[in-house]
């Protein structure tokens, strides 16, 4: 097996560019297109299968946070704002609301940040249930569905429970305004009630121009086996240890921090991107939340995504085939992972590689600027798409009572915002 692994971390790639929407791609000289429905479903096109009616809101809702704090625009979470920037001059959009399949209120509610740059949760309730008070008092639009032709773009740690610590997220549960609305959410975790049914699970933001600049030769071999950066305590909000990322992270760094195979470590440096396109496995840990900005990194830069993070559910996965590209382990497999990731066979990892290699499955990833075919913003309107039509049942007849009860949640998201 040894000998496997050299003969794999040694391949140069006989490459060639593919440029997509001012991303250029370095790809193995043969690709494999994702075969059945997934790749149908990636090469959708939703243009002419649903129209978008966005409202216009007064700015304190959106655009005066950019004001503020423009470092909203390069987080992890700004896919609430490039979404908003793209249905705008999107040919789905409508100006007249009585055509709309769908109806977009754009509020950016991770965009109050901390100094170190981390949103805070704590009035996205408050601000979510003003928007919503707004137009369901100008418009009807809300009312007669009471929001269920509505979608909400929600990409904070655990999406509209509004709470970056699990256990507080879980105590909150979604806004209830929002349980009729379908939600936009970077969130995904089977059985977990801060994913509720309907959701469309999507990518975060990681800036598609940052990491043009990171490409290096196309000929570079993948010396690196298994690579990864970041935490793996926290010991600021974590001090005993064990609950940050479900000690999964922690496993990481006991087992295999003096492994040769494994090129981990705290350290951000400088070349993390470059490190990327030379691995050949990168790990994609649960922190405070399943899902993080390597997921986007590992595919763009077609290094194989190892997830640790039990009960996933990934990004448009209708058009991902995430088994097929993957490495998924449980979480208490983490230990044995040297053993599952040395025992993959050479051909299954090289056509891992041939499909992460497609620029479909990396544009789908991406929210690049301006859009472009197959991206993120596209995949979010082919799963709108897919929706429709609505059901009759969800429009309310003349006189049927409300279901949304709008003094419920806690007290503090009462306030007015």
């Amino acid at each position: 097996m040894r000998i496997g692994i050299f003969c794999v971390t040694l391949i140069c790639w006989n490459s060639l560019f593919a440029v997509i929407g001012g991303f250029k791609f370095h790809r193995t000289q043969h690709t494999e297109r994702i075969s059945g429905s997934a790749g149908d479903v990636l090469d959708d096109d939703p243009v002419g299968r649903l129209k978008v009616f966005v409202y216009e809101l007064p700015s304190k809702y959106n655009k005066k946070f950019l004001q503020k704090d423009p470092r909203c625009l390069t987080h992890m979470f700004a896919a609430e704002i490039y979404m908003h920037r793209f249905l705008l001059t999107s040919p789905v959009r409508t100006l007249n609301p009585e055509e709309a399949d769908w109806f977009y209120t754009p509020v950016y509610t991770t965009c109050e940040l901390t100094p170190n740059g981390l949103p805070l949760p704590f009035k996205s309730p408050r601000m979510m249930r003003s928007a919503i008070k707004l137009i369901s008092s100008n418009w009807p639009y809300w009312n007669r569905t009471e929001g269920a032709d509505h979608f909400f773009i929600v990409p904070h740690d655990f999406a509209a429970c509004f709470h970056y610590l699990e256990e507080k997220a879980i105590e909150r549960g979604i806004l209830p305004l929002l349980m009729r609305a379908t939600l936009v959410q970077t969130f995904g975790q089977r059985n977990h009630v801060c994913l509720k049914d309907g959701s469309i699970i999507i990518p975060p933001y990681a800036p598609p121009q940052k990491m043009q600049a990171h490409l290096i030769p196309p000929t570079t071999p993948r010396s690196i086996f298994v690579y990864f950066r970041g935490l793996f305590y926290d010991v600021g909000n974590d001090p005993e240890g064990g609950y940050y990322a479900r000690g999964a992270r922690a496993s990481v760094w006991e087992n295999f921090k003096d492994n040769p195979l494994f090129d981990i470590s705290t350290e951000h440096p400088t070349t993390y991107y470059e490190d990327m396109q030379r691995a050949i496995f990168c790990l994609c840990p649960l922190g405070w939340a399943p899902w993080s900005p390597r997921l986007v990194e590992a595919v763009v830069f077609g290094c194989i995504p190892v997830i640790i993070a039990d009960d996933i559910v990934l990004p448009f996965g209708d058009a991902i085939p995430w088994e097929e590209i993957g490495v998924f382990v449980a979480e208490t497999d983490v230990p044995e992972l040297d053993t599952i990731l040395t025992s993959i066979p050479i051909d299954e990892i090289l056509r891992k590689q041939r499909l992460l290699a497609n620029p479909s499955m990396k544009q789908a990833m991406l929210f690049p600027q301006p859009a472009q075919p197959r991206d993120a913003f596209h995949q979010i309107l082919n799963g709108l798409a897919r929706k429709l039509p609505h059901d009759v049942s969800v429009f309310l007849r003349p006189g049927e009572k409300k279901t949304l009860n709008w003094t419920a949640g806690p007290t503090a998201d009462l306030k007015p915002w």
